[in-house]
């Protein structure tokens, strides 16, 4: 394996080694404008299903340049299998959790809207954006995708029988439904995060009556829905995780 570099950048293409990548000119701007980097200059590049390579600066300009991949410096390393499932709230904390999500492992990111969501409309391509932006910082191989804004009821009728349900519920704040009697198997599963306000009363009867559901408490104090998320994300990864 070769020396993994500090700088690291997603590119949308098949890695080999030999193969040249042409930038595009944000990338461009990001490693010769910003970072200063010139010809000879390394970096690490990943696709998000082929591990991390390394390149080397060919050439440099201010609208675009080219990057010869130079050999793999570490594997490919995928997430559980875990989703989370938010309701958007405000912008900049819908980022906040989009960025976590994809920092702390999660495999897939599915925004919904329920009865309390405020965001009647998502930027998709924004968001994945900062999931990429978050996998550059993070150092990891694996982009979660972004899904398309859809309606709570709309997912949870076709919800597959063999994903469980972790889901945050406000109204068991301070009660015992606790980590360690929700989760005691592994497998693939889900977390649902509800929006200010939390889940409605219909929408907690029907994810309880859900087999694969199980309510958790996530303490005394009722967290923000952006707090909740990295919460739940890292009571669920240090369980069934890969941590």
């Amino acid at each position: 394996m070769m020396t993994r570099e500090k700088i690291r950048l997603f590119v949308d293409a098949p890695l080999h080694e030999g193969q040249s990548i042409v930038l595009a000119r944000a990338q461009a701007h990001y490693l010769f404008g910003v970072m200063r980097l010139g010809p000879g200059a390394r970096v690490a590049l990943f696709n998000g299903h082929a591990g991390e390579w390394v390149a080397e600066v060919a050439e440099a300009g201010k609208r675009g340049g080219v990057l010869a991949v130079l050999g793999q410096s570490a594997p490919q390393l995928d997430p559980p299998d875990l989703w989370l499932v938010f309701a958007p709230i405000k912008k900049a904390r819908t980022d906040f959790i989009v960025e976590k999500a994809a920092e702390m492992g999660a495999a897939r990111i599915l925004p919904v809207q329920t009865a309390f969501t405020n965001a009647e409309r998502i930027r998709q391509d924004r968001l994945q954006a900062h999931a990429v932006e978050a996998a550059e910082q993070c150092g990891g191989t694996f982009v979660p995708p972004v899904a398309a804004l859809q309606k709570l009821d709309t997912l949870l009728d076709a919800w597959p029988a063999d994903r469980q349900i972790l889901f945050a519920d406000e109204a068991l704040v301070g009660g015992s439904a606790t980590l360690a009697g929700a989760i005691a198997r592994g497998g693939a599963w889900a977390i649902f995060i509800g929006p200010e306000g939390g889940f409605s009363e219909a929408e907690r009867a029907r994810l309880r009556a859900m087999p694969q559901a199980h309510p958790l408490s996530l303490g005394p104090r009722i967290l923000r829905a952006d707090t909740a998320a990295v919460a739940a994300l890292t009571l669920w990864q240090s369980r069934l995780g890969d941590w």
